[in-house]
Order: C-alpha cells, then sequence, then structure tokens
C-alpha cells in the first residue's frame, strides 16, 4: 500500500518547483501592454520631410509627429493618446515597409491603423482623404459632399487638423475650399508644401490658378470637366485645355464632370 505525502515531502516538493521559477524580464509586462494596445512603441523612420516620429501598438500605427525631439513627442502623446510609450530601436519592418510603400503612393498595401476613441465622423474624414491619389490634392468641400455632409466644411478642417497620422492618412493632399494650400498639423505649410512638391506638384502654380479663381481644367477634345490636378486633366495639353471658375460654369458650356475626381462634389459644398 502506498504511503500519503506528509507535510514534510510537500514542502519539499514546493521548495524544489520553486527553484524551478525564473524572473520575468522587466520588459515583459510593456510588450504585453503593447502587443493589446495599452501601451505604445516608437522610433523615428525618414520621409519627405525629414525624419518623423512613429507610434505604434498591436492594433496598428497609432502615430505619426515631427516633434523635435523624443520628449517633447513623448509629452504629446500621452496628452493625446493617455497610453504609456517607450522608444524602441526601429519601427518594425511590417510597418516600415507598408509605411515607405504608402508614402510612394500604393494606397493598395495594408497597414492596420489604431484609431480609437475618434469619432465617426473623424475617421470617415480620415478615410475619404486615403482615397486621394499621390501627386493630386482636392478641396475640404469635396470630402465633406463626398461623406454625405457637404455644408461640414469647417469640421472636415478640424478632423483633419485632428489627424493622428498625417502622411499615412494624406491630409497634406487635402487643400482650402478656395484653392489656396492652407494649414498642415505636420509642421505648418512649409512642410505640406514641401511633400506635396516631392509629389510632383506645383504649389506656387496651384495657387496662382486659385488666386486667378480658376477651379477646374475641361478638356475640348473629351468634354470633360475635372478637379486641376485629376491625372486626366493633366493629360490634357494647353492646346486643349479649358479653364472654368465653377462648375456651373462647365455645365453650361457643354462639360460633364470627371468620373475619377468627382468635381461636381466640390461645387456641391461651394
Amino acid at each position: 500500500m502506498t504511503s500519503l505525502p506528509t507535510p514534510a515531502d510537500l514542502g519539499d516538493v514546493e521548495a524544489a518547483l520553486a527553484s524551478l521559477a525564473t524572473p520575468a524580464p522587466r520588459s515583459l509586462a510593456h510588450r504585453t501592454l503593447v502587443a493589446v494596445g495599452l501601451a505604445d512603441e516608437y522610433a523615428t523612420m525618414d520621409s519627405p520631410i525629414g525624419r518623423v516620429f512613429v507610434a505604434w501598438n498591436g492594433r496598428g500605427v497609432s502615430a505619426v509627429d515631427a516633434a523635435g525631439d523624443a520628449a517633447t513627442f513623448e509629452a504629446r502623446f500621452r496628452v493625446d493618446h493617455g497610453r504609456p510609450i517607450h522608444a524602441a530601436a526601429a519601427v518594425p519592418a511590417r510597418f516600415e515597409r507598408a509605411l515607405v510603400r504608402r508614402l510612394n503612393g500604393d494606397r493598395r498595401t495594408p497597414l492596420a491603423l489604431d484609431l480609437r476613441g475618434r469619432t465617426d465622423f473623424e475617421r470617415a474624414v480620415w478615410l475619404k482623404a486615403l482615397e486621394i491619389p499621390r501627386g493630386e490634392v482636392r478641396p475640404y468641400g469635396w470630402i465633406a459632399a463626398e461623406i454625405g455632409r457637404p455644408k461640414a466644411v469647417r469640421a472636415v478642417g478640424s478632423a483633419l487638423a485632428h489627424n493622428p497620422v498625417p502622411l499615412v492618412v494624406p491630409c497634406h493632399r487635402v487643400v482650402r475650399s478656395d484653392g489656396l494650400i492652407g494649414q498642415y498639423s505636420l509642421g505648418g505649410p512649409a512642410n505640406k508644401r514641401a511633400i506635396l512638391s516631392a509629389e510632383g506638384l506645383d504649389p506656387d502654380e496651384l495657387e496662382a490658378l486659385a488666386r486667378a479663381g480658376i477651379r477646374y481644367f475641361g478638356s475640348d477634345t473629351t468634354r470633360i470637366y475635372c478637379l486641376p490636378t485629376c491625372r486626366h486633366a493633366r493629360r490634357a495639353t494647353a492646346r486643349h485645355r479649358v479653364m472654368f471658375r465653377s462648375a456651373a460654369d462647365s455645365e453650361a458650356a457643354g462639360y460633364r464632370a470627371c468620373r475619377v475626381c468627382r468635381p461636381d462634389s466640390a461645387a456641391r459644398a461651394a
């Protein structure tokens, strides 16, 4: 008959098990919080305006900022997101590859974004901005009309100003309703102009058109009118290009709206 273990035996077992325990790494708690989205990590990477800070967690990229130094970035992040954040050696390869492709104009590359705590309206604005191709711009009113809120032009501007992931969500491709370049949350108008220039646009030319009151380009061969930076508008040679001050003028002249850039969306919000 097998005898039951004595209390002394049990004590020996417990002592043996205790000797097998290994203290968890100090970083384990933070890594676990990052994985579930309760904390973030950050590093820097190159961009058209120089080095920018990029933050992420297990849910996706959570912030892009041109803060001058790490301490400033960390302080801003904690205020804006309310979560702890720590520096990492580098942006994870899966995020960096996707970010580079996005910056190069590939809108199809999947990239998870952590947009928690934002309103449905803000998310709708940012998702619509994601549709604007590299090297093109749209006015605030275009986004307002496209998301079904044609009178919410100012609110669109406010949502873009609070975009937590500029460059990824390309708010630099959204300009004022009068065609002028406007402000930019990632370092101001100078950075916005630099990014648009890197994408092949001429900000000075865009603003010259705006000041002249030109809002649309038409082609007298296709009888279609577009927003000036639309890829179809840029295919028309100077000989065949017709300039219009309003969508109404374009349509009165017998032109129809481009189905790609949908310039009549912007007109509905004017």
